[in-house]
This record gives C-alpha cells, structure tokens and sequence, in this order.
C-alpha cells in the first residue's frame, strides 16, 4: 500500500546537517540563507512551469511568474471548467488591482511578445511537461474525523502528488505553495518515492506565499521576502537554486532567502500566526478600554510610534476574518497539542478565543443598550464581507454576529456594496443553522438583504458597522498621497457616495443606535444629529455605560 499525507510533525528528517550561511541585508538585521550560494550552483534550468491551483495563489501568482519571465512557458491547471474559462475571458474570476493588465500581457501577448501563460484544465499534460511543479491547492480546517476542528485537510494536497508521481516521466522539481502543516514534506516526498516511475526523480521545496487580499499584485511584484525551503544536500540546494533564478527575474537577490524545508513550512503558520495575535492582543485591550473610559486608538497610536512595536495591525475591530489567519492558527495549536506541548497549544488558541470573544462582547454590547431585548427589533447590518474593498465573505464577523443577534430574535437588514446576494444567502444557510437559532423555519423569515444603504436603515432600531467601507464614514476625507492616488483601483472596491447619516436618521426609530465595529465614524457629529453611538474600544456615552453597569450589579431601572 502506498503511503498518504497525515499531520506527523513529530517525525524524524534526512534532512539539513549543514549550517547556513550569515548575511546581512539592512545594518543590525541578520538572517540564515544561502542565497548567493545557491545562485552561483550549477542547476536544471526551468523552461516550463506547472501551477495545480487557479485560485487566489496560483492564478495571480503564476501570471507574475509569466509576465516577469517572458522566456518561461507557465501552465496554471484546475478541474473546475468554469474556473478555468473565466481565467481565459475578458472577465477573470478574481478581483485585484492590476491582475487584469497582468494576465492579459501573459496570456494574450503584444506586438513584443509571444504568449507564455496559459490555463487549462489538461492536467496531465501540463505536468508532464513541466521541470517545476507548484502545488497550491486548497489545505481547510479537517471537519471530521482526529483534529477535526483543528487539523489541516490535506486531501487535495495528496491528490495533486499522487497525480504529480502517476503522470511524471521526467524528473521534476514540486513546490509547496499551499499553506501546510510543518514536515508535510516529509510525506510528500515519502509519496512521491513510492510511486514515482523508475528512475524518475522529485525535489521538494517549500516557497510558502505571503499575499494579502486587496495588494496581491503589489505583495508579488515588490516583496518583502521570498522564501525557499529545501534539504540540504546536493540534490535538494540545485533545485531551491533553480527557483530562486526564476524569481531573480524581478525580486532583488537579497530578498530571496533560504532556508531548510521544515522552516520554511513553518515560517508561512507563524507570520500569520503573528499578525493575528497582534489584532486579537489590540482587541482584548479594547475590552479594557470600554471598562476604564480609555480610547483604543489613543493606546494604538501611542504603542505604534514605539519602533519595537510598529503601528501595522493594530486596529481594534470586531475581529479578523479570512481565509487563513483562523485556520492556520488552529493547525499551529494541533502541531502543538501532537508535539505534546499542551501550554503552547493553549497560547495560540487562545488568539482565537479572544476573536470569538470580541464578536460574543460586541453582540452583548448592543443587547444591553437596547433594553436587554432585540425581539422584532429591525437592525440594520452594515457590511458582510470581512474587510473592506473585497468580496471575500470567508469567516467574516458579520455572520457570527448576525446569527447572534438571529438568537435574539432580531429583525436584520442587511447591506454591503460588493458582496452578492446570493453570497450571503449561502453563507447565512451554511453557518451554524441560523435559521434553527432563530426558531424561523427559513432565514429569510428574519432577514433581508437591501441593495443601498437606505432601504436597509429604514425603520431600524440600531445600525451595525461590520465592515469598515468608506461609504459608511462621516470622518474628514484625508488628502491621499502621490502615491496612493496613482495606485489602481480594485475591481471590488466601492465607488457608492458617502451615505447621508442626517437623511438615514429622519427614518430611524428612536432613540437611534449606532454600534460601530470598526471604529469609521465621527461619533460626535453623529450624537449632533440624535444619534446613541457605541464604538468599539471607547467608553460609550453615560446613557450606555450607566445601562451597563445596571446590567452587571443589578441595580437601578428594570429593562424596558
């Protein structure tokens, strides 16, 4: 029986016995790589790369590839028809700014060059041509069987190696680019061995992405760092020398860093690891902020301008959402649990538990202020996807709070300039059973979905801020720099005016709430205008701090 991918962090390595070498980039800044090194090795050249994946990773990541490299050919494969066909159309099926000019120079050529990027569904083909093969497909959090909850699903991973080993006839160079737990490699390798075709060999490398929604293009075209992991050995330093030269294409040498595989794989669940608790450390201050009459932004700015710290990721909101920063989190505390490291398994989760928590507060927050009842009370639910100038919907707070406030028997109005209808239909169904929480017998019995801003304000009690769209501000527009007026728009960022709050508030019912959870309006000129408003990370006004402390002791006024 061949072997299969599982979590086995724990496993032994024929891996890296010799140190890397020291070298600087910026004064005091020292890292381990061997970059210079490993350009200068003798090394297979890539003429034709392979990509299984054309989601967000794969597609944008290989038409840089392509369009920097204009002598490489660049396949990008999938299963999905339609996928694929959106990639090959004026209409491609992901939104980032400058994605577009880039595919379409790859793809579709100039006067000044040949096509050299292409996406098909032949995935046979593609890898039996290919020298280097990226794998970057979908790794979700497992939902059934051991780390259910917890562990990574690498079902898809395997298949793409299995097909990987079943089609090569020639050697061939597999990259890790999906996230994936640490020694995962390990496996891979272990698959491809056993079976791989006699006398065809693999390399395994690690080269995780560092994207972020929105700036997919920018993170691509200008990194910070690219990482390559390999073994070290003869074999394993030609082929991290070979990938490292395709990047050389447009990265500066000195941001191309190698490392040993298990770094390299680990350091991917780390950087997000880290950025997620630096958004759940800001969060749970904000907690203590609205308990002591504090201001989050005030303790933001003050601790961003220590240079130790930096001001990156330190805005106090709901909590993060995404496709990666829960998942990989929850992997990172399974890797722990399986090293039997059971107090940093629990550190780690706990970035999520305080997630949770800040959505389970800010829900009891807007409770409390109205009267401790929300039954048959219209709110109005303002963004659903979870974060700005993006579709995206994945682990989005908004659909945790809305199926709070569903258990309280809330009527929700929903609005969000970008996100389809029917995104938010499929998300609400598929989310915890909202509808059951809700004693509905469907989901639409309890919400709605309006298409601007007004219709979905009308007759509210109250106004949730979700996602932090301009057009839900009334703050000072500030002046962009050259910089940012040049930077391209993104295909879902939202062109909609700025809503008129004096014309929402002739229509609200009174008294009129705001809970802003994202920290985007000017809570004074609100309050000039009638307004109650509640934001994350603030003390709130006396009305609300009085009500909450008649919640917590007990005393004064019953709930109306």
């Amino acid at each position: 029986m061949s072997p299969s991918i599982e979590l086995s962090p724990a496993q032994s390595s024929n891996g890296s016995s010799r140190p890397a070498a020291v070298r600087t980039i910026t004064p005091g800044a020292e890292h381990l790589s061997r970059t210079m090194e490993l350009l200068s090795l003798p090394h297979g050249r890539v003429q034709n790369i392979c990509c299984i994946g054309a989601g967000y990773v794969g597609g944008p990541t290989c038409a840089v590839i392509a369009n920097k490299n204009p002598h490489l050919k660049v396949t990008v494969v999938d299963l999905s028809q339609p996928r694929i066909d959106a990639w090959n159309s004026p209409h491609l099926p992901i939104y980032e700014p400058g994605l577009q000019e880039i595919v379409e120079l790859a793809r579709d050529g100039s006067a000044d060059r040949k096509p050299n990027l292409f996406f098909s569904t032949d995935v046979d083909a593609a890898i039996a041509e290919a020298d280097l093969v990226f794998v970057s497909v979908n790794t979700p959090t497992k939902v059934s069987g051991t780390g259910a909850g917890f562990a990574s699903e690498l079902s898809y991973v395997e298949s793409a190696i299995r097909k990987i080993a079943e089609v090569a006839t020639t050697d061939k160079i597999v990259v890790e680019k999906s996230t994936v737990p640490v020694r995962t490699a390990d496996s891979m390798r272990e698959i491809l061995s056993a079976i791989g075709k006699p006398g065809v060999r693999f390399e395994v490398l690690s080269n995780p992405e560092f994207l972020a929604e929105g700036t997919a293009i920018p993170d691509l075209l200008t990194p910070d760092r690219i990482l390559i992991g390999s073994l070290v050995n003869e074999s394993g330093l030609s082929a991290a020398s070979a990938l490292a030269n395709v990047y050389a294409g447009w990265v500066p040498r000195d941001r191309i860093i190698t490392m040993n595989l298990w770094s390299s794989e680990l350091a991917k669940l780390a950087a997000n690891a880290l950025l997620a608790q630096r958004i759940s450390s800001i969060n749970a201050l904000s907690a203590i902020c609205e308990a002591t009459g504090a201001d989050v932004e005030e303790i933001a700015f003050a601790c961003g301008t220590d240079t130790r710290i930096g001001s990156k990721m330190l805005r106090a909101s709901v909590g993060f959402g995404g496709s990666c920063f829960k998942k990989d989190i929850l992997s990172l505390t399974y890797i722990s649990e399986t090293l039997h490291l059971p107090e940093v398994a629990a550190y780690w989760r706990s970035v999520v538990d305080i997630n949770e928590y800040q959505k389970d507060r800010f829900t009891n927050r807007i409770i409390t202020c109205l009267y401790n009842s929300l039954t048959n009370k219209k709110i109005a639910v303002l963004g659903f996807s979870y974060k700005k100038d993006t579709g995206d919907t994945r682990e989005s707070a908004a659909i945790s709070i809305i199926k709070n406030l569903a258990g309280e028997r809330a009527k929700i109005s929903i609005y969000d300039p970008k996100v389809e209808e029917r995104q938010i239909w499929q998300d609400l169904q598929g989310y915890g059973n909202v509808s059951s929480v809700a004693g509905a017998g469907s989901v639409k019995d309890f919400v709605t979905v309006e298409n601007n801003v007004y219709d979905a304000c009308a007759d509210a009690h109250a106004i949730i801020i979700l996602t932090e769209w301009d057009e839900f501000s009334n703050k000072a527009i500030a002046k962009p720099t050259a910089a940012q007026a040049n930077k391209p728009t993104n295909g879902h960022a939202s062109t909609n005016p700025r809503m008129d709050w004096s014309r929402v508030a002739d229509t609200m019912k009174r008294p009129m709430f705001v809970f802003d959870g994202r920290n985007v309006v000017d809570a004074r000129a609100l309050e000039e205008l009638g307004f109650r408003v509640e934001c994350i990370g603030k003390p709130g006004t006396n009305w609300a701090k009085e009500r909450m402390l008649q919640a917590q002791t007990g005393k004064g006024a019953s709930p109306v």
